[in-house]
């Protein structure tokens, strides 16, 4: 019998080579070219600070894949020949399949400009761009971080951590205009600057110059301001990483392309995790998800469908959550940068200017979303209002129930309805903590 072959070895092809062992002896093979073994992904950055080691970040011992008969395969896959249901690596290698799952991750975009492949320049996906930047920055003083979003804040706090100093780029006029509304981005931008990196907004890279050796030496602006600087992250995003499936029978588009069953136009051929594209993306998600647990819902779905359960994909509402610098930041549901106008928003801001909350609600006073900042917020709570289609006032007047801080910190519920009824003329009051329906929640 041939294998179930993997292709990647992240959190959505992990998850579902688990998810289909605890249930089946089939045979699995992973093939990966960038580690081994599986390890998180969005612990990189704490290894460069020093949190932690390479090896805290895998989640398994490496004896786990031996004693689950998963096999692992390390070599680059230079095509996938459907007609021969096999995989070809790099090495001359080709692998048999059954059935295939392509779960090939992201790569860091590059944009074409001068210079770009000059020493010192890269972005920051997985353990090898960390290795390459542990090179690269020993003993240099001055960064550049081109990016207004995750992987660029991710970038400039590891820097600051070895005291290098930080020059952000950011071509909108806000921090992560694009996705955060004014007051959240400016809120954060604010946040940024404290720490002592220079975020310049309106700025957009141009030019790299590299020395006689090639090494970055400076980057020059679209406004011909010229930088000094040892080091260049790109951090303007990734894309899914398909460059192998070109002219190879998989329709692919920005990524592979597939049903809400993760099948694509070849039968016995899926896609799962960053790399794919949702062919009817469903309401309130994007095309592709590159999001750490849509990966592992991806895995786990599929998983099902591979042991004969057919099953379609339902994330339920959106989510998301990152940590900028010191703020940790939650999004539920539909709160983008810019408000339609049958929307609403309530925006509450704590007098630190650290922590803050933003709802939105459509006419009917039905909550949106929500984004919140610097205080935490129970997933299970949000999610099954949003699902419920409960109001604004009954999420105001219930928000105990849905905080997720440790004991002993401080509580916001008051503050927040007070500022909710002198916008909207209301008389709500903050009800106490039910854990009755936190415990039915958490069922």
């Amino acid at each position: 019998m041939n294998p179930i072959v993997i292709i990647g070895n992240g959190i959505a092809g992990i998850t579902c080579a688990r998810h289909v062992r605890k249930k089946s002896d089939q045979p699995i093979t992973v093939i990966s070219a960038e580690t081994k073994h599986f390890y998180a992904r969005t612990a990189l950055m704490y290894i460069y600070m020093g949190h932690m080691k390479y090896e805290h970040t895998k989640p398994y011992e490496d004896f786990f894949w031996e004693k689950n008969k998963i096999k692992l395969v390390e070599g680059f896959v230079e095509k996938v020949d459907t007609q021969n249901t096999m995989v070809v690596l790099s090495s001359g290698e080709k692998i048999s399949y059954d059935k295939l799952i392509i779960a090939s991750g992201s790569i860091s975009r590059m944009p074409a400009l001068k210079g770009v492949d000059s020493k010192g320049v890269q972005g920051l996906y997985g353990y090898p761009d960390l290795l390459q930047m542990e090179a690269d920055t020993k003993g240099i003083k001055h960064a550049v971080v081109a990016g207004g979003g995750l992987i660029a804040i991710e970038m400039a706090e590891m820097l600051r951590s070895r005291n290098i100093g930080v020059t952000m780029l950011v071509r909108e006029p806000v921090y992560w205009g694009t996705v955060l509304p004014e007051a959240d981005a400016l809120l954060i931008g604010r946040h940024i600057k404290e720490h002592h990196i220079n975020l310049k907004v309106n700025t957009e890279l141009q030019e790299i110059v590299p020395d006689e050796q090639g090494r970055i030496k400076s980057i020059i602006t679209k406004n011909r301001e010229e930088m000094p600087c040892d080091f260049l992250g790109m951090a303007i995003g990734v894309k899914p990483n398909i460059g192998f499936l070109i002219n190879g029978g998989i329709e692919i588009d920005k990524g592979v392309l597939v049903n809400h069953y993760f099948e694509t136009n070849i039968a016995n051929v899926y896609g799962i995790g960053d790399c794919v594209q949702f062919k009817d993306p469903l309401p309130g998600r994007k095309p592709v998800e590159q999001i750490w647990y849509t990966g592992r819902m991806h895995g786990e779905t599929l998983a099902k469908t591979l042991l004969n359960n057919r099953t379609s994909y339902k994330p339920g509402p959106y989510f998301n959550s990152a940590k900028f610098l010191d703020i940790e930041y939650q999004t539920y549901g539909d709160v983008t940068a810019t408000i339609s106008e049958d929307m609403t928003d309530f925006f509450w801001e704590e007098a630190t200017g650290k922590i803050a909350l933003r709802a939105r609600f459509d006419a009917d006073g039905i909550l949106k979303g929500v984004n919140v900042y610097g205080m935490r917020l129970r997933h299970a709570v949000l999610n099954d209002w949003l699902i419920k289609n409960q109001t604004i006032d009954y999420a105001i007047e219930h928000l105990a129930d849905a905080n997720f801080d440790p004991e002993f910190y401080k509580a916001y519920e008051i503050a927040i309805t007070e500022k909710y009824n002198h916008d909207f003329g209301k008389q709500l009051k903050p009800r106490k903590r039910s854990w009755k329906r936190l415990l039915q929640l958490m069922k």
